[in-house]
C-alpha cells in the first residue's frame, strides 16, 4: 500500500469516526416535511485537520438533505438542525468549526436551512456564540432559535413535532446514527 493510499484510508476512517460520534438523525420528518439533523456538541473535539472537518460537514449536510428525498430530488429540500449543547465542556468549544459549518451551509447549501435550534446553551458558550454570529449572514441568523426555557422547549417540540423528535428531546422518534440512515434511491 502506498503512503498516499494509507493516508487516504486514515482520512476515511477518521471521517467515519466523526460521523459516528456527532451526527445523528431521526427516520421521520418534521411537521413541515424536513429531515431533522442532530449534532451533540459534547461529543465534538476540535479537528486538527480542517480539510477533513470540511468533508465531514458536507457529508453531514448532504446525507441529511438526501434523507428527505421520496423518489426524486425537487431541488428545494430543506433541513432542520438541532445543536445540542448539553454537557458541553471547554474542550468541545470549536469557534472555527462552528463558523466553518455555518459558512458551508450559507455558501454551498443556500436556503437549505429551514431552522436551527440551539438547545441547553451554557452561560460560558454565550460569548462564543456572539463571536460566531458575527460571521453569519442575517438570513441565517433569522433562522436560528436559542431554546433556553420550558416555554421555548414546548414551542420547539410543537414546531418540529413529537413524531420527528427523539425521546430525550420530548418526542417519540428513535435517534438514528447518521451512518445508519437508509436513503431512498433517487429515480431518474
Amino acid at each position: 500500500m502506498s503512503q498516499m493510499d494509507e493516508s487516504s484510508e486514515i482520512a476515511v476512517t477518521q471521517l467515519r469516526k466523526s460521523v459516528q460520534k456527532l451526527g445523528s438523525s431521526t427516520e421521520g420528518l418534521s411537521k413541515e416535511g424536513y429531515p431533522v439533523m442532530i449534532v451533540k456538541a459534547s461529543k465534538h473535539l476540535p479537528s486538527k485537520d480542517q480539510l477533513q472537518f470540511k468533508k465531514f460537514v458536507v457529508h453531514l449536510l448532504d446525507k441529511t438533505i438526501a434523507s428527505s428525498f421520496k423518489g426524486s430530488e425537487i431541488g428545494n429540500e430543506k433541513l432542520i438542525a438541532i445543536l445540542d449543547l448539553k454537557q458541553i465542556a471547554y474542550k468541545n468549544i470549536d469557534p472555527r468549526g462552528f463558523i466553518t459549518g455555518f459558512q458551508f451551509l450559507q455558501s454551498y447549501f443556500p436556503e437549505r436551512l429551514a431552522k436551527c435550534f440551539l438547545l441547553d446553551m451554557p452561560w460560558f458558550f454565550v460569548s462564543v456564540w456572539r463571536m460566531v454570529s458575527h460571521f453569519l449572514e442575517r438570513a441565517t441568523l433569522e433562522k436560528i432559535v436559542i431554546v433556553s426555557n420550558e416555554n421555548e422547549m414546548r414551542e420547539f417540540i410543537g414546531e418540529i413535532g413529537e413524531a420527528a423528535l427523539p425521546e430525550e428531546y420530548g418526542g417519540q422518534a428513535e435517534l438514528v446514527a447518521l451512518q445508519d440512515v437508509v436513503l431512498t434511491p433517487v429515480e431518474r
